[in-house]
């Protein structure tokens, strides 16, 4: 049997593909880079934070990677992503860290763009997209407010929010206009 060029396989693989060391990206293939609209040479050595709209939502999401890392070594969840040129775009993000007992000491990292089943119309908070993507999830409020540390009630108000912007009569009726990007 022939050997795989794994270094290949890397660079061509149909999702985003990036390694970590520290939440800094040490390598990236070529569809991580048409994703997100930059060279490797501008990602390389970047911190991850770069790709999020915000630092407080990149803040806020390494907290929570760091507690599911390190229960079980792995991570996921859909997240909207900045693209360089400052786009934002839904994504599903997918990782393992290589020693689950420090989560963000080196990983490996899946991005796959979901902008043609989801696109994003409204503008939102950085809270509201964080709420957002937990509700697409089927997370109640409940629980909502357990991930983000915060009470249910203040979700119910973001979730308010959201049922505003997107002319949503029910939470049924958010969740479709989320997925289906109508604001």
């Amino acid at each position: 049997m022939d050997s795989i060029d794994y270094r290949l396989a890397f660079d061509l693989a149909p999702v985003g593909l990036c390694l970590s060391r520290h939440r800094t990206m040490v390598d990236c293939n070529q569809s991580l880079c048409e994703m997100f609209g930059a060279s490797r040479e501008l990602l390389l050595g970047q911190s991850f934070q770069l790709l999020y709209p915000s630092a407080d939502e990149y803040e806020r999401t390494g907290a929570r990677i760091a507690l599911n890392l390190n229960h079980s070594g792995a991570y996921a969840d859909n997240r909207i992503m900045k693209r360089a040129s400052g786009e934002t775009f839904w994504c599903h993000v997918t990782g393992r860290a290589l020693n689950p007992a420090a989560p963000h000491e080196a990983g490996i990292w899946t991005f796959e763009d979901l902008s043609s089943r989801r696109p994003v119309k409204a503008e939102l908070t950085p809270r509201e997209r964080e709420v957002a993507a937990y509700l697409l999830d089927g997370l109640t409020s409940k629980e909502i407010g357990k991930v983000l540390s915060i009470s249910h009630r203040t979700v119910e108000v973001y979730r308010a929010r959201l049922m505003r912007k997107y002319k949503a009569s029910t939470t049924a009726d958010l969740v479709h206009k989320l997925m289906a990007g109508v604001a």
